[in-house]
């Protein structure tokens, strides 16, 4: 397995050091995605090893929230419009998505609802198997999305806010032969504490929260501004691009050519409703459509935050409103779901006895 993951490594540098070669936006992260997507699908022997996460999803927590600052908590109150707005955008999206995997992927009604949320990818696929879904396919549709969200939502925003993309990291950091050791220690330290009181207060994404919080606090404090090096963003890139790529590692191609089909189709739907919710709430927010539109991309909480911080956008704004959308989603899908059921009952019995 840790044969697979180097592998899988290697070739995700490769890629990314490609597409930074080639100067494509985001490239450590789109690059090993990519490259790593193509390797499962010549079934290579890559594979991702789900020991890495935790400790990649804390590291990620403490960058995010070393964007933290003092002056952010006197702009929470324009947070209110685009929280409310997430219940619409929930909602919508259950509406629209759900009859899209029905009729165009003949999808029974508990795999395509939970298939159609845009929530965690293990969240929905247990609660989906819970209610008589195929989780396997549950979970693919779910890393289909992430895949596509992650890789066309910058190009998106800076086609449409003329947002410059930030190629790896922002050009404004240093490097680590530039910091100070004392920095690399806290950045240390913020990890190991904040992944312990993530498990002690049993927060949900407990291993990115805890240390994001605990770096939060310490900067929001004023005891430190230590920013993380540019080398430890394009490292955070390039290990979450290559565990993207590898969630389809062991699946059949075909299985994964129908699950890539299917998938952008929703994609498009749910971006086109996140555009249509931002474009709405840029007129009654102060913060931009950019900024909106990355809050309501439908990709994973790890993946649109740290798209957040390599382009240099509203940190705390966009990860705080994708923690609210996951807890907002696992909170509502079985209510929703009920209702979907009476809707369709006669639909929903035959596929459940299926």
């Amino acid at each position: 397995m840790w044969a697979g993951f180097g592998l899988a490594l290697l070739i995700g540098t490769a890629g990314g050091a490609v597409f930074a070669y080639i100067r494509f936006p985001l490239p450590w992260m789109l690059g090993a995605m990519c490259a790593c997507t193509a390797a499962t699908l010549l079934r290579l022997p890559v594979r991702p090893v789900a020991a890495v996460r935790p400790f990649m999803t804390a590291i990620i927590g403490v960058l995010l929230g070393a964007s933290f600052s003092p002056e952010q908590l006197a702009s929470l109150t324009g947070w209110v419009p685009t929280l409310l707005g997430l219940v619409g955008y929930v909602l919508v999206c259950a509406v629209l998505v759900t009859p899209y995997f029905r009729l165009v992927a003949g999808m029974d009604l508990p795999t395509a609802f939970f298939s159609a949320m845009p929530g965690g990818v293990i969240e929905m696929m247990l609660v989906g198997e819970e209610k008589g879904g195929d989780g396997r396919t549950i979970a693919l549709v779910h890393s289909a999305r992430i895949l596509f969200v992650v890789a066309a939502v910058p190009l998106i925003i800076a086609f449409l806010a003329d947002v410059t993309i930030v190629t790896g990291a922002s050009a404004t950091r240093l490097s680590i032969a530039e910091t100070s050791i004392m920095s690399e220690l806290l950045l240390a330290g913020c990890v190991v504490v904040g992944m312990v009181a993530g498990r002690i207060l049993k927060l949900p994404a407990r291993y990115l929260l805890g240390p994001m919080l605990i770096s939060a606090a310490v900067h929001m404090t004023g005891a430190t501004d230590f920013q993380p090096a540019a080398e430890v963003i394009i490292l955070a890139q390039v290990v979450l691009g290559t565990l993207i790529g590898c969630r389809f590692a062991g699946v059949p191609p075909k299985r994964i050519g129908v699950i890539l089909l299917v998938s952008a189709g929703s994609v498009t739907i749910m971006l086109a409703i996140a555009l249509f919710f931002a474009m709405g709430l840029a007129v009654v927010s102060p913060y931009g459509l950019e900024a909106i539109l990355l809050a309501y991309s439908p990709g994973g909480l790890n993946e649109m935050s740290l798209v957040a911080l390599a382009m240099d956008l509203e940190v705390a704004f966009v990860s705080g409103h994708h923690i609210v959308r996951v807890i907002l989603v696992v909170a509502l899908a079985q209510l929703l779901f009920r209702g979907a059921i009476r809707l369709a009952p006669r639909k929903a019995s035959d596929d459940s006895d299926a």
